[in-house]
């Protein structure tokens, strides 16, 4: 059975904090150090939810609570984004004294805004993840906004986060004003941006603006669907997989892999567990692949013909968007559905007898298009949408080449 170890260590300010780690029952594969949102705690939902499925999956997590909150020292009010960011390298540091410095740094919310901070002051760190995060500091002022000019007047105001009461004084705003996106620049761990798309706390934007401005290797992943809070349990499941897989490079018993050199217009394809999930490359971007359970993989990326399926659905958009600006049309969105199945083929004139030699691979593509458009315009959309470079690639004379290295 995993266990669990209560336990309390000096925080940058002086002020004991309270941890917790959380180890497998066999030798963890690496160390993960987690820090929670802005206000929240280690023990919120999401946090626990995250570190026990890494738990499970053979990695040791430390969580804590930063100063003035939880069961941690210090006043809340005298706190600010740098002694978050300070906490963090105390915390690593107290890992570091178990023998368990941490490659792995995981952040939600604000708290993935600090580590992608922190991260340049641990040198053990291989792979930063951020979740629901936003690019630089001053975003949080957002949650109080009302109270901005109060705090600018009197030095100090109490304000409402969460239902709950906090004091924020001036030189916490002064502190994050400071704050920017230029150490993602220097950033030198890989990267995991996560975020979902209808996070109404931290806006998507936040997620690209971090992305932009790191360099390679990183990754992003969208969290379709879930709250920025992951209060639903199977959300949180899901981070913890889509880490696990991301971050299995940082095992403790494997040398880790440096990102290939991909040249333009190419895509290199690696093995991460020796099943079916797989690291995919190309010259911008990383992302993992993966065959659902029931086929014997972890489902934690999407399957060849869902690549598949996605080249030609972004291929029709991208190219009805294009042509639609191009003529000044009001497209407002163009949704592009894709269904694949594989069907008899009734006039098989080159069968060679064989069942698979009769069946005829089938994309059904449904395209939507929002706007107040013509009759004429959408006929002509149509039209256009089988002229996208990859369906005439897969529907003209194909050739595959393959050659050993």
């Amino acid at each position: 059975m995993p266990q669990r170890s209560k336990f309390e260590f000096p925080g940058s300010t002086g002020h004991t904090l309270a941890g917790l780690l959380e180890v497998p029952d066999s030798p963890a594969q690496a160390t993960a150090l987690f820090a929670h949102c802005f206000t929240c705690g280690k023990d919120i939902a999401a946090a626990s939810r995250i570190s026990r499925a890494l738990v499970k999956q053979g990695f040791a997590v430390m969580r804590f609570d930063f100063t003035g909150l939880g069961s941690s020292d210090g006043d809340f009010a005298n706190t600010n984004f740098s002694s978050n960011v300070a906490d963090l390298i105390a915390a690593a540091a107290h890992l570091r004294s178990l023998d368990m410095a941490p490659s792995l740094v995981i952040g939600h919310s604000l708290g993935g805004t600090a580590v992608l901070k922190a991260a340049h002051e641990i040198p053990e760190c291989t792979g930063v993840v951020t979740i629901g995060s936003p690019a630089d500091a001053q975003h949080v002022s957002q949650q109080f906004a009302c109270d901005i000019a109060t705090i600018e007047k009197d030095g100090e105001a109490e304000v409402s986060l969460a239902g709950r009461k906090f004091s924020i004084k001036k030189q916490f705003l002064d502190d994050i004003n400071k704050t920017s996106t230029e150490h993602l620049k220097t950033l030198k761990p890989a990267l995991l941006v996560m975020h979902s798309p209808i996070d109404t706390t931290v806006d998507i934007k936040q997620a690209e603006r971090i992305y932009v401005a790191a360099k390679h290797p990183k990754s992003f992943v969208s969290l379709d669907n879930a709250d920025h809070l992951l209060s639903r349990a199977a959300d949180a499941e899901y981070v913890a997989n889509i880490i696990s897989a991301w971050a299995s490079r940082a095992k403790k018993t494997e040398k880790t892999t440096k990102r290939p050199t991909v040249a333009s217009g190419e895509v290199v394809v690696r093995e991460l567990d020796q099943k079916f999930m797989l690291e995919v490359f190309s010259d911008s971007h990383q992302w993992v692949a993966d065959e659902p359970k029931s086929m014997g993989g972890g489902n934690v990326g999407p399957d060849p013909y869902e690549h598949l399926l996605a080249s030609v659905g972004t291929c029709t958009s991208m190219t009805l968007r294009m042509y639609a600006q191009r003529k000044q049309w009001p497209l407002e969105n163009a949704e592009v559905t894709l269904r694949h199945s594989r069907e008899h083929k009734a006039d098989c004139d080159e069968c060679t007898g064989s069942a698979s030699a009769a069946k005829l691979d089938v994309i059904e593509r449904q395209i939507t298009l929002h706007g107040e458009l013509s009759d004429e315009q959408r006929s002509k959309l149509m039209e256009i949408a089988d002229k996208c470079p990859v369906h005439r690639t897969l529907t003209g004379t194909l050739e595959i080449r393959t050659t050993q290295s």
